[in-house]
């Protein structure tokens, strides 16, 4: 990979390691993460923008305090939250894939990018339920979609939007990979 790429790569990371940390603390916590993540997309591509995505996750899972909270390490990731920053990494993926739809106008990547904001709570939700069960929570499908799913939607969608807005702007100004 060219160093061009790479350090596009890095900044988009950095990126999402700074949304993260603007966060208001509840049982998932607020934080512009998703934001960053959909950003980085439209900015770097779905190829690109993954690989920050995954440079994200992983820096997380060596220990960097890369999450909300400054939290970081594999505990994290192991834990009931986990699933949904795994679940952008999916977000990705899925844009990757139909990139080519994304770009021709505002809406296909909208409707792509909710896509992805959708995978990642269903992969999160799923990883949540087994995680807290395993611990004896006892939580089903309805209370889970309540605490960990339902309270973000909207606050999600106005970021995806600004992510939609502010990544258009950009990409157009600022010549990436």
């Amino acid at each position: 990979m060219p160093v061009r790429k790479m350090t596009a790569v890095a900044l988009g990371a950095v990126l999402i390691i700074i949304c993260s940390w603007l966060t208001v603390p509840f049982a998932v916590p607020f934080t512009m993460q998703t934001f960053a993540v959909f950003c980085v997309l439209i900015l770097l591509g779905g190829k690109y923008g993954t690989a920050a995505i995954g440079l994200y996750v992983f820096m997380g899972i060596v220990g960097l305090p890369v999450f909300s909270g400054f939290k970081g390490g594999i505990g994290h990731i192991l834990g009931p939250t986990g699933g949904y920053i795994v679940g952008f990494v999916f977000a990705g993926v899925l844009y990757m894939v139909l990139e080519t739809l994304a770009e021709k106008n505002r809406w296909l990547r909208a409707a792509v990018l909710a896509g992805g904001l959708v995978l990642c709570y269903a992969v999160g939700t799923l990883w949540f339920l087994v995680v807290a069960n395993r611990a004896g929570a006892g939580y089903g499908v309805g209370a889970v979609l309540g605490i960990c799913v339902l309270p973000y939607i909207l606050p999600d969608l106005a970021k995806l939007w600004l992510a939609i807005l502010v990544g258009g702007r950009l990409k157009g100004k600022i010549k990436l990979p």
